[in-house]
């Protein structure tokens, strides 16, 4: 077995061919300078990819824009701009509703802005609630936000009259609620469940047979009291302050839900377009715990 000490080029023959491969040979600097000249290529290339790096590192961070994707942020700036809608539509169905800045009593209150928005809401609804999975269609939720703001108008300016200053209640008590819920979930109190969302489910089948039972029997005249079934008393307290009290509760808890599918969206990468769904969740949500606050202030001061 050969020596692997004289496998070192000093102790080769001298050998042009094989004097151009020795440290300091003519052959041997250029390829030295070859390297160096690489060397310097790569850490060059090195320190440009770096200085690249630092520079995505330091720029702001990819948005929905960019990405495509739903994030809380513009979720947050899409629901913001559907109740920008509401109110102002909000402001023409209240004027509508009183005839005018001039407000007759003797003229008493329209209710065509109500059922326009009742009924032109509750379809623009059920279209949005049962296409949106195939295509969300922001005109729609649009449009709906704008009769949204009719109906709670309207209905905000019958209850102003019978019962002046109930508009501010019901507003702060709405703020009041969202903004804990919010919070709440914010923070990991409450989270939505499999269980209770059923329990939820059972409880707004519940409400919504008695709603529907309630409104033919005043419709019939079976019932002629203010507000139907819910003006009976039970102990000296009427039944629609119970219920209002549990539908607030299950109100909020259907805000739970709607924060949590944007927060399953944004995890989920879902597109940036269904951040309009969300937003329609929330309005949806709100003017219901609105309306039956409402509903609850004026049965408690009806009792008066």
């Amino acid at each position: 077995m050969s020596n692997f000490a004289f496998n070192n080029p000093a102790f080769q023959q001298q050998d042009p061919r094989n004097v151009a491969s020795y440290p300091g040979a003519p052959g041997a600097q250029r390829g030295v300078q070859g390297a160096q000249a690489a060397s310097l290529q790569h850490g060059a290339m090195d320190a440009a990819a770096n200085a690249q790096l630092e520079g995505m590192y330091a720029s702001p961070s990819a948005g929905s824009i960019e990405t495509d994707r739903m994030s809380v942020e513009d979720t947050v700036w899409k629901t913001a701009g559907l109740f920008g809608i509401l109110l102002v539509t909000a402001a023409i169905g209240w004027v509508w509703s009183l005839g005018g800045l001039s407000f007759n009593p003797s003229a008493g209150v329209s209710m065509l802005p109500m059922i326009i928005g009742a009924l032109g809401g509750f379809v623009l609804a059920m279209v949005i609630t049962f296409t949106s999975r195939k295509k969300v269609r922001p005109a729609l939720i649009f449009g709906y936000a704008a009769l949204e703001g009719l109906f709670v108008g309207g209905i905000s300016a019958f209850f102003e009259v019978i019962y002046p200053g109930i508009v501010v209640q019901a507003t702060l008590a709405t703020l009041a609620v969202v903004g804990v819920t919010l919070a709440l979930f914010a923070n990991g109190k409450i989270r939505a469940s499999k269980k209770m969302t059923k329990v939820f489910m059972i409880a707004m089948v519940g409400y919504l047979v008695f709603s529907l039972l309630n409104l033919v029997l005043m419709w019939t005249g079976v019932n002629q009291n203010a507000f139907g079934l819910r003006s009976v008393e039970i102990m000296g307290i009427p039944l629609g302050l119970i219920i209002g009290v549990l539908v607030v509760f299950m109100a909020a808890y259907s805000l739970v839900m709607d924060f949590d599918q944007i927060q399953q969206g944004v995890r989920n990468g879902a597109p940036r377009q269904y951040g309009w769904v969300g937003g329609f969740g929330i309005m949806v949500t709100v003017v219901w715990l609105y309306v039956e606050i409402l509903r609850i202030i004026a049965i408690a001061r009806g009792s008066d």
